[in-house]
């Protein structure tokens, strides 16, 4: 039975690399402007993040464009996308890119059913697009799609043979997020015994996993993940950023130099450039992360925060919210109208727009807003609305 040793986790040892412009606009329906890629690459540049990958020169002219320009103020952190073509790093150079990601499928399914080809074609058009790739100056880095349906064997020849062409690092693919986070620490901790070099952790999220399987890569030996924001991606998506980043923090114990306070707005951002919305359950920038409504748990919040909260609503930009509704209890609505409203309930008064409040939630199926609240209070005191 084979045994996963895993190392201890190091912040200087943890290299993420976002694909929100690249692998986030292949979700279906996405399209990014190029104002729109340039303040994405902003927002990570500032909030810390390495490098991104900005796209895929060979897509067409008006992708050109938008690479040559995020290139053009973020030469160190923008990579270019390209197939195993010769020509696909000819266009990444002259968009001006310094680096690019190589990538060719080496699954049995893929290289037999999508290419119809052989291992050794494989290797061949690697090689010749990671030649191309020196003989241009830029560095690279070599990805295997599927790989987690790949033979071991071919992968660990694959990737060293990258490594000897002058690969940065390698990319192991989760394509279909088959793995789980036994499995995923397993192969690469396998690879990592295997390679000469650093191996990259790219999964994807259709069981749920992705952020999962990134954790346990980095355990196994991997030293760069790939992450997009929110997790946008093809399909069900990638490995999100920020939970990424925040499971690192508290679940590991490894503080990345990243400024998490500032994940709500970049997830604001990307959401509203995509047309896509965050949703309020959205763990980390969700608004319901930190929204209490019932008794048991608003009570003990209020005592103490740290009783239903991992960690601070403010550590990832966002507020924490006192609901009152169907689950409510009286310690709540006393609590809300003494912080929010400044009024000192008396116990009698509390229980009555309690009642009231639930018969209302149960009517409109949500929590009430506080003018609502409020018109209780008021209807309650005999009162034209002062308040």
């Amino acid at each position: 039975m084979e045994v996963l040793s895993t190392r201890t986790l190091r912040a200087e040892d943890i290299k993420l690399i976002d694909l929100t412009m690249r692998d986030g606009e292949q979700e279906a329906g996405v399209i990014f402007s190029q104002q729109e890629k340039l303040q994405i690459a902003r927002l990570l540049k500032e909030i810390g993040v390495n490098q991104f990958e900005v796209g895929c020169p060979w897509l067409c002219e008006e992708e050109r464009q938008i690479l040559a320009a995020v290139a053009r103020e973020f030469k160190d952190e923008a990579i270019g996308f390209c197939r195993a073509n010769v020509e696909d790093i000819g266009w990444a150079a002259k968009c001006g890119l310094s680096t690019v990601t190589i990538s060719i499928s080496t699954s049995d399914i893929h290289v037999q059913r999508k290419f119809g080809k052989t291992h050794g074609w494989v290797l061949t058009k690697m090689i010749e697009a990671a030649r191309e790739a020196h003989r241009l100056g830029l560095n690279f880095v070599v990805s295997a799609e599927d790989a987690s349906r790949s033979g071991i064997d071919f992968l660990a020849t694959y990737f060293n043979a990258a490594f000897d062409e002058g690969a940065c690092r390698v990319r192991f693919c989760d394509t279909l997020g088959i793995l789980d986070p036994l499995s995923a620490g397993l192969v690469i901790s396998d690879l990592t015994k295997r390679l000469k070099g650093e191996v990259e952790m790219h999964t994807h999220n259709d069981f749920g996993m992705a952020t999962a399987n990134v954790i346990a890569g980095l355990k196994g030996g991997a030293n760069c993940v790939t992450v997009t924001i929110g997790g946008l991606g093809e399909r069900s998506g990638s490995a999100a950023l920020e939970e990424v980043v925040m499971a690192l923090r508290h679940v590991e114990g490894v503080r990345l130099p990243i400024a998490t306070q500032r994940f709500r707005e970049v997830a604001e951002y990307v959401a509203e450039a995509s047309a896509r919305a965050v949703p309020i359950w959205k763990a980390i920038v969700g608004t319901n992360i930190f929204a209490h409504e019932s008794g048991i748990h608003a009570d003990a919040v209020i005592k103490d925060p740290r009783n239903y909260e991992a960690f601070t609503p403010e550590e990832v930009g966002l507020q924490r919210q006192i609901l009152v509704g169907k689950h409510s209890g009286s310690h709540t609505v006393s609590f809300k109208f003494s912080r929010e409203f400044g009024i000192d309930l008396p116990t009698e008064t509390a229980h009555a727009i309690l009642a009231r409040a639930r018969h209302m939630a149960v009517t409109l199926k949500r929590p009430l807003f506080d003018k609502e609240l409020m018109l209780i209070y008021n209807e309650l005191n005999g009162e034209g609305g002062e308040h």
